[in-house]
């Protein structure tokens, strides 16, 4: 059987699917999907499937993103990969959502720090280097955001779900903000980076592996 991965991610209101084969992408979608994710992800994974003349049968090995982002969207993807792992008998690689927005520019020969916000006024972040081999630089954490820029690694390329408002917050820092398409486009990412960490046997247990969140979730009504 020829390989076939799945590349599944709904940390942010932002969802994306991916097929590959041996980590080079065959067929990508990316949608708004608000907070619909836990009803719009199998239907695309589906369709997704059809257009290749494939089945679930055909996949070989799952990647999911395990966040951090919104509750429901990082809980929606980690469960239906791993239900699909588990159920299917798939090896299953899970990657952080920082890790993937920083590898759209692991060529930027700088270290690359991708963030977003993360809620209670935080700012979610991580760093990564390629020197030669990828690593990371600092593991995801939350910052307040007048601290953010202090913090990041000196002369680091800044990317990731970046609005308006914090790119001027960043504006006249050491560092390079870079926006655009490249930081959406999650699932062809994950997929480069889960068929690496495949081929190294660096799989996780579709029993115990976990969402990554960062901070407990707000109780009661939510403004």
């Amino acid at each position: 059987m020829e390989p076939l991965e799945l590349s599944i991610d709904s940390a942010s209101a932002i969802a994306s699917v991916a097929l590959t084969r041996e980590g080079s992408l065959l067929a990508e979608r990316t949608w708004k999907c608000g907070r619909e994710q836990s009803r719009q992800l199998l239907p695309a994974i589906d369709e997704l499937l059809t257009q290749q003349g494939e089945t679930k049968d055909s996949v070989t090995a799952v990647f999911v993103c395990t966040g951090p982002g919104t509750y429901a969207g990082v809980r929606a993807c980690v469960s239906i990969a791993k239900g699909l792992a588990y159920g299917l008998e798939l090896p299953l690689v899970g990657v952080g959502r920082l890790e993937i927005q920083a590898y759209a520019f692991a060529a930027a020969g700088t270290p690359i720090a991708a963030l977003h916000r993360a809620g209670r006024g935080r700012i979610a972040w991580a760093a990564y280097v390629a020197d030669p081999d990828w690593r990371e630089l600092v593991a995801p954490r939350t910052s307040e955001p007048a601290a953010l820029a202090g913090e990041l690694p000196a002369s680091a390329l800044v990317t990731g779900d970046i609005d308006s408002d914090l790119a001027a917050e960043l504006a006249g820092a050491r560092h390079r903000v870079v926006r655009g398409a490249a930081t959406i486009r999650h699932a062809a990412l994950l997929a480069e980076l889960g068929w690496l960490r495949l081929q190294a046997g660096a799989t996780d247990d579709p029993k115990s592996l976990v969402p990554l969140y960062l901070r407990e979730p707000a109780i009661g009504p939510q403004k």
